[in-house]
């Protein structure tokens, strides 16, 4: 390669024709070079050149996709063997970095594109336990299989836990080593590409998670990367002062240098761009826009990566839909004025805490309908929140899923399927964007962890169970025509009886209305609530049928005609008849 040959653009490693182009930012090095798998891993490897910037620039003929490398550093006596920070594929995440040619699988013409937001029903899962065996983590191509499974329980988005290389067999995925290369025990790169382009052909959207609130702190190449660091700190990826410390490591990235926000940022993009996902989850923004993560020490170099990554997507990819993790419910996370973060929707802490409770509390007198409401009320942009009763968090470190905490002593049985069922219906009859975790459908208990494989059995056992979930996944949707309500931003309170732990509200979209009634107790209710419209409502759903478990009551619920007469402000009323624990929706007949 001659100096004044002309540079090609990019970053990591780029092949072409005749060979492979090499870039990575080192501003402190005194010299760096590559060498790999061509070169025999010879300890000179081949001399790049210093470019503007701290960037130094190779291109060497005959490398080829498949071929391994590594950079060699060199920064006064140190003599540093780093991963490419931009690799797409590792050997694992303390091996080597491997040429891959991002452009090189075929997508053919997947054009899919993410469900708007009011039919959005998201499913969370964990690659490495969703189909997995004892002692072997699972994949992606495991994961590929249950896409049919997915499609008819009638979900159209799922949500994976973070698939960024990791240290290890077995995580959560939040402690990425290597943000650009998808796990090798996944798969890699190219089995990420073919998930989601199977998941697009079921009609299924694809979210990712993503961490850019702290790195590693494992197998982390990105730490001291070119030999430098102050105080003993991280080096040029990361603060090096108090800043850098979080509850995961002391690596949280500088967001105030540009080189490290380009690196944000392209990584975001790639997920969008080069994988074709259809929407990216950010983790624990919390510890991106504060210091300390308690809402004080405000970091505003943490809100600008933030709105920089946002806004760009916007621009770009305007049918992305991008998720906080933020749990404050600050509402300048989903505003794009006042110097808002510019997310679409943010995980609410404010309903799942709430309904938990409720579905908990071991005496009916001890569930509050008013707190109840107020949860599933949220703000007057429902689509802004994402709601669920179940996530990765709410059900592991010491909490437990659902039926588990309801009856720890009979976790299948009849309390512990008509609250957990309870649950799952009013999360996906409430205003917002409705989200499940894996396993929900078919009453998975104790608790998530990363090496204990989902209990596949449980679905067959619970066939029925799982069956009012898809019931109720097709309700919210509207799949048949019926009721559109559900997908609106209307929301009224129609009837609140603390006393008797009966509940009623109103959806609506335009003037497509469905009517939810509930009765939190252990007895059958006669509520009468008031109604949208005088005239014949029809049973749409029922969570007591006695088709969805052997254990239910099977209370009938009669359809109702609602009378002229008003009541609680509301034109008309109606008597529904609903068994305990139990969500009925009604629409016009």
């Amino acid at each position: 390669m001659s100096e004044h040959d002309a540079h090609r653009p990019g970053l990591g490693s780029m092949p072409h024709e005749t060979g492979t182009a090499f870039r990575v930012w080192a501003p402190h090095a005194d010299a760096v070079a590559v060498t790999g798998s061509f070169t025999d891993w010879s300890g000179d490897g081949h001399a790049m050149v210093f470019e503007e910037n701290g960037h130094w620039y190779a291109d060497v003929d005959g490398v080829r996709p498949g071929d391994e490398y590594q950079f060699v550093i060199t920064n006064g006596e140190q003599r540093l063997m780093r991963i490419d920070p931009r690799a797409r594929v590792v050997t694992n995440s303390s091996g080597n970095a491997v040429v891959y040619d991002r452009d090189a699988f075929d997508w053919g013409g997947d054009t899919f594109g993410c469900p708007p937001h009011d039919e959005l029903v998201i499913y969370e899962t964990h690659i490495g336990s969703y189909v997995a065996s004892e002692g072997d983590a699972g994949d992606l191509t495991g994961l590929s299989g249950k896409l049919e499974y997915l499609h008819q329980l009638g979900v159209n988005a799922v949500e994976l836990m973070p698939v960024a290389e990791f240290a290890g067999d077995y995580s959560w995925g939040y402690n990425p080593s290597n943000p650009f290369a998808v796990e090798s025990g996944y798969g890699g790169a190219d089995a990420l590409k073919s998930f989601v382009k199977e998941a697009h052909s079921h009609g299924i959207a694809v979210i990712l998670d993503v961490v850019v609130n702290h790195y590693g702190p494992s197998d982390l190449a990105l730490w001291q990367f070119d030999g430098w660091s102050k105080d003993g700190k991280g080096g040029i990826y990361f603060y090096n002062d108090e800043r850098s410390a979080t509850p995961w490591g002391d690596t949280r990235p500088d967001y105030g240098r540009e080189e490290v926000r380009a690196f944000l940022h392209d990584n975001a993009l790639m997920w969008l761009e080069e994988f074709h996902l259809d929407g990216l989850r950010f983790d624990a923004t919390l510890y991106v826009r504060t210091i300390d993560g308690v809402g004080t020490g405000d970091l505003p170099e943490g809100w600008d990566v933030l709105r920089s990554i946002t806004s760009t997507i916007h621009e770009r990819h305007p049918d992305k839909i991008l998720i906080a993790e933020d749990l404050q419910g600050d509402p300048a996370i989903t505003s794009v004025d006042d110097g808002g973060a510019g997310f679409h929707a943010q995980w609410d802490a404010g309903f799942v805490h709430p309904v938990r409770r409720m579905l908990t509390a071991v005496d009916d007198a001890d569930r509050s309908m008013t707190e109840l409401v107020d949860a599933v009320r949220g703000t007057d942009e429902p689509f802004r929140r994402i709601v669920y009763t179940e996530s990765h968090d709410e059900v592991a470190n010491g909490k437990l899923r659902v039926p588990h905490e309801i009856d720890g002593d009979d976790p299948s049985g009849w309390a512990a399927q008509k609250r957990a069922t309870l649950g799952l219906a009013i999360a996906l009859t409430s205003p917002g964007i409705p989200m499940l975790f894996q396993g929900q459908e078919f009453l998975e208990d104790e608790w998530f962890r990363d090496d204990v494989p989902l209990d596949w059995e449980r679905a067959e056992q619970f066939r029925d169970i799982v069956r009012l979930g898809r019931d109720l996944i097709h309700l919210r949707r509207d799949v048949d025509g019926v009721s559109r309500g559900l997908r609106g931003d209307g929301f009224e309170v129609l009837h609140l009886d603390d006393e008797a732990k009966t509940v009623a509200w109103e959806r609506r979209s335009g003037d497509d209305v469905a009517v939810v009634v509930v009765n939190a107790s252990a007895e059958p209710r006669d509520i009468t609530t008031g109604m949208p419209s005088a005239g014949p409502w029809a049973v749409r759903f029922n969570s007591d049928a006695a088709t969805y478990s052997a254990l239910f009551a099977g209370h009938e619920t009669h359809d109702v005609d609602a009378v002229d007469e008003p009541l609680d402000d509301r034109p008309a009323r109606g008597t529904v008849s609903v068994g305990a624990y139990t969500l009925v929706v009604l629409t016009p007949a």
